[in-house]
């Protein structure tokens, strides 16, 4: 499943930093109330290309419980803050009538052992996508956030025994894909602009960090379409996971209906642009 909420602004990833070396209690109370937002807004009202939200596919009653008993692990004190005579944001117009007297205000906790903190956050996932694994009869859970790959230090400081897949794919083919996304830009050159800066971060990290011996698999999506049953298994073998026919699967014909779709000369300027960045991916 695809939740956003460990890595993505406002989410966990921001939280642990904003209650430990970034705290100060403005810093700490925008950092939970981006949280809230996160998890009792936006997650539940995101529906993944199956139509389903996260609390249908864990469980509605596990969800609104972990977030609910999450928040007094977070906060150290609450109170209310009395409106002034122009209400809350209203410059100098008097207050309406059903103006809020006042609103909640909350004091976060200061964690001096980020180990304690990532310890809370860690029982949140363990219940809900630990819990829902469980009742499925599945050994383990996957999260999908494309940008995972980006924040994979603090994902291994999360989850220590996690194992990362990062699936690649032709550079010129994610850009073919990439346009035809609603939420990404429309044009080549949008979608250049786009991708090159993810890449080349990537890339530049990639680069610092020896991750031999990490709990790191890469794998290109080409092979996988190609033959699917085998690279499963092979796949499901470094994962340590019993094979299995999987509903859905790689397929050739998804992959390379990309193959026509540029004319040879904005190819060629796509492969200049990438220049760098497809060797470094594993492509020719």
């Amino acid at each position: 499943m695809e939740t956003r909420f460990l890595i993505d602004p406002g989410g966990l990833r921001d939280l642990a930093d904003a209650l430990t070396d970034r705290y100060d209690p403005t810093v700490g109370e925008d950092a939970l109330h981006r949280l809230s937002d996160f998890l009792t807004v936006r997650v539940p009202d995101r529906r993944d290309d199956r139509g389903k939200t996260v609390p249908e596919l864990v469980g509605e009653r596990r969800y609104r419980d972990a977030v609910q008993q999450l928040w007094p692990q977070l906060i150290a004190y609450t109170y209310d803050e009395p409106a002034p005579a122009e209400g809350f944001g209203n410059a100098d117009r008097p207050a309406g009538p059903f103006e809020p007297l006042s609103r909640r205000r909350v004091i976060p906790r200061y964690f001096s052992d980020r180990i304690e903190l990532l310890r809370i956050l860690r029982g949140l996932i363990d219940t809900v996508f630990g819990g829902a694994a469980a009742d499925a009869g599945k050994p383990t859970w996957c999260e999908k956030t494309p940008f995972n790959l980006l924040y994979m230090e603090f994902l291994w400081e999360l989850i220590p025994e996690a194992t990362i897949v990062h699936i690649k794919r032709h550079p010129v083919s994610v850009l073919a894909s990439h346009l035809d996304q609603p939420w990404a830009p429309p044009t080549v050159d949008g979608a250049l602009a786009y991708l090159k800066p993810v890449y080349h971060r990537w890339l530049t990290w990639r680069n610092t960090v020896d991750l031999t011996g990490r709990r790191y698999i890469e794998v290109k999506a080409e092979d996988l379409a190609a033959d699917w049953s085998g690279q499963r298994r092979a796949l499901f073998e470094r994962l340590d996971v019993d094979d299995f026919d999987t509903p859905s699967r790689f397929l050739a014909h998804k992959l390379t209906n990309r193959s026509g779709q540029f004319d040879d000369k904005t190819r060629e300027f796509l492969e200049e642009a990438l220049g760098e960045v497809i060797p470094a991916m594993g492509y020719e």
